[in-house]
């Protein structure tokens, strides 16, 4: 999920600047957090789960916990720890990404192939790294405001980093885990979704009005780069629907033979349905010569379950959101309307992706119940909008700078947030992207038309 570089200002010598002091404290706080919190969502698994890579586009939860601690020490503990010392020399190149300035790298496909780390050694790395970075970050209040502010970008940007590498986690486990003919479960499922009803209300439109608008990130608090500068887009008038596609009105779409009929597809994604023999989403189990919607199940991290009318739908590509948006007799909306459209009620206190009352506490996307306010923050939503730069948009300098402008080509920008994204972490501006054939991220659609 390549986004890792926060809005910020320089100075002419190039260090990062914070608009307001630094409160210590509170970073800490959220330092201690956030490495918590993936060291429990790691907690259910054995070492078999944590090492086994199911796909070349996953990786084993082993290696996000080792890289997530990789990020803190190479680009934090090596530039301002005295005396740095690595963890393990060799863990500079295992546990690299993306960062070609860095150094060699493992390649990403062969990353279930390192059984050596042992999870043991990369949880004993993980809480070395905790322990030196709480040691720095006691140091720094005696440093000249610079080089405190140079390090507080630095231990944010991380945060934001490991953040997404937590929902990563939570993806390429349940691709994992749904190889497995058993379809085992990751956690129990704490709720029960109500199955009484298969139905959902009725698709509600917010209309747009044709207009000169700003979209991109307001400039306060963190956000990555691909988010700004803020500035003007023009916007025709559309509809965008209230809530995303739901399981119950994908199914028909599929029942109708949606899979098979190449007028509601693009060239390239009808040749790529053909040839992957796609007949349904990625973790639907369908019945033999069955079409009800009782019949189907769907896999989850609480294994399988009864496919409910009324979740959103999910694990999407961009092929099939815009198939079945073009059978609807719809599409998709550019992500200039989505964010306009959603920043109409953000100014009445609503954030995207923070309208589900239970968020943090569910593994997948809950019932929707069709309030008046848009309905996200179940599943990422696709637009059909190409991932590029902003007008005015600078790459950093240095190695993080790697992690964002060079993916601005053959991706597709998806908007909002999923049941598995961290609280706190999601945003009005906020920027996914994922090519057109990724399914297994918690990816759906939310219908948009002309006016």
């Amino acid at each position: 999920m390549p986004r890792l570089e926060a809005v910020y200002q320089e100075l002419p010598s190039g260090v990062a600047v914070h608009a307001a002091p630094i409160d210590w404290a509170e970073l800490v706080a959220q330092f201690a957090a956030v490495r918590a919190g993936t060291q429990s969502l790691a907690a259910p698994l054995s070492a078999e789960d944590a090492c086994v890579q199911s796909m070349p586009d996953a990786s084993p939860a082993k290696w996000h916990l080792a890289h997530t601690s990789w990020f803190f020490e190479t680009f934090v503990l090596a530039v301002h720890e005295p005396d740095h010392r690595p963890f393990d020399a060799s863990f500079r190149m295992l546990f690299n990404s993306y960062y070609q300035q860095v150094g060699a790298r493992h390649p990403r496909a062969q990353r279930g192939l390192l059984t050596r780390p042992s999870l043991a050694q990369v949880m004993a790395y993980r809480t070395q790294v905790d322990g030196r970075m709480l040691a720095l970050i006691h140091t720094m209040e005696a440093k000249p405001v610079a080089l405190q502010q140079a390090v507080a970008q630095l231990i944010t940007l991380g945060l934001q980093h490991e953040q997404q590498h937590q929902e990563l986690l939570l993806t390429d486990i349940k691709h994992l885990l749904s190889c497995h003919p058993l379809w085992p479960a990751y956690m129990a499922e704490t709720r029960n979704a109500d199955l009484a009803s298969a139905g959902v209300s009725g698709l509600g439109w917010q209309t747009v009005a044709e207009g000169l608008y700003s979209i991109g990130h307001l400039g306060k608090g963190f956000a990555f780069d691909n988010e700004s500068p803020r500035h003007g887009v023009y916007v025709h008038a559309a509809q965008i629907a209230l809530r995303p596609v739901s399981n119950g009105e994908f199914l028909r779409f599929v029942l109708d033979g949606g899979y098979s009929q190449p007028q509601w597809w693009l060239a390239e994604g009808w040749d790529w349905c053909q040839a992957q023999q796609l007949s349904h989403p990625w973790y639907w189990r369908a019945p033999q010569g069955r079409n009800r919607l009782e019949d189907w199940q769907e896999f989850s991290l609480y294994g399988a379950l009864a496919l409910h009318g009324q979740r959103p739908v999910c694990h999407l590509s961009y092929y099939e959101a815009d198939a079945y948006a073009r059978w609807a007799g719809a599409r998709l909306p550019t992500e200039m309307e989505w964010e306009v459209a959603m920043a109409v009620h953000a100014e009445h206190g609503w954030q995207a992706g923070a309208s589900d009352a239970h968020r943090g506490a569910c593994m997948h996307p809950q019932p929707m119940a069709g309030d008046a306010a848009p309905a996200t923050g179940q599943v990422w939503e696709w637009t059909q909008s190409s991932y590029a730069a902003y007008p005015g948009f600078r790459v950093a300098e240095g190695a993080v700078g790697e992690y964002n402008g060079k993916f601005m080509v053959n991706q597709y920008v998806l908007r909002g947030s999923s049941c598995l994204t961290p609280s706190g972490h999601s945003r009005l501006s906020y920027r996914n992207f994922f090519s057109a054939t990724a399914r297994w991220q918690m990816t759906g659609l939310r219908l948009a038309r002309d006016a």
